[in-house]
């Protein structure tokens, strides 16, 4: 499935290069860059994942992590470029979130949210959401985000495959959230995520956008051979 979600996957590279090049145009913008980068990289992650079981054993503990080494790239590339922009604490900060999310949160969560309704993921969803206002520390932030990415593809994987309703909701949301975050920056903390996450849902709705099966009907033009 990870493979049909192709302008998913266009976007999360697009935004690593913004992110890599982002000390040259924009370094304020880089802690909200690297925020982005970990809720997609959760959403991703559990998309390609088809375990939903608690790991037993460290091999088993860290098969996402065997199962595609290269998706480890991106966070060593965002603390990278926190050194090269002269800011070390939000460099470790990156790594100790990045090593978090890798060997704790997402087998745990894994575990957790496996049995929950769409319903109740959304509303972890939005919990998780709301909780990054109060986040103490850019990695806590940056932790909380990979949970809301976890979250909101299990949101996007209980829900309707290729709905137009729910692509409209989502694009909804996202206009929403990019307005109040322009005519409010004090809600930037919570608005961004939400954006982000609305954006990531609309995208992931958009690669399975496809119509609907019509029913075969006697007379409806169509022969059969035999």
């Amino acid at each position: 499935m990870s493979g049909e979600l192709r302008a998913l996957g266009l976007v999360h590279g697009l935004l690593l290069g913004l992110l890599l090049a982002s000390p040259l145009i924009a370094p304020n913008l880089m802690p909200w860059g690297v925020e982005a980068l970990f809720i997609i990289g959760g959403f991703q992650l559990r998309l390609a994942d088809r375990r939903w079981s608690m790991r037993n054993g460290w091999s088993n503990w860290i098969s996402h992590i065997r199962m595609a080494p290269a998706r480890l790239i991106p966070w060593a590339a965002a603390a990278t470029v926190a050194l090269i922009a002269g800011d070390g604490a939000r460099a470790q900060a990156i790594l100790i979130a990045a090593s978090l999310c890798e060997l704790l949160i997402y087998p745990v969560c894994t575990h957790i949210l496996a049995g929950l309704s769409r319903r109740s993921a959304g509303a972890v969803l939005v919990l998780l959401v709301m909780v990054g206002l109060g986040a103490a520390g850019e990695a806590m932030r940056y932790m909380i985000g990979f949970m809301t990415g976890i979250s909101a593809c299990l949101f996007w994987l209980r829900g309707p495959d290729g709905e137009a309703h729910a692509l409209g909701l989502a694009l909804t949301g996202l206009v929403a959230a990019a307005v109040t975050a322009v005519l409010l920056p004090a809600a930037m903390p919570v608005a961004l995520p939400a954006a982000i996450v609305c954006a990531t849902l609309a995208l992931a709705h958009i690669s399975t956008l496809r119509r609907r099966p019509i029913p075969w009907r006697v007379g409806g033009g169509l022969r059969v051979r035999p």
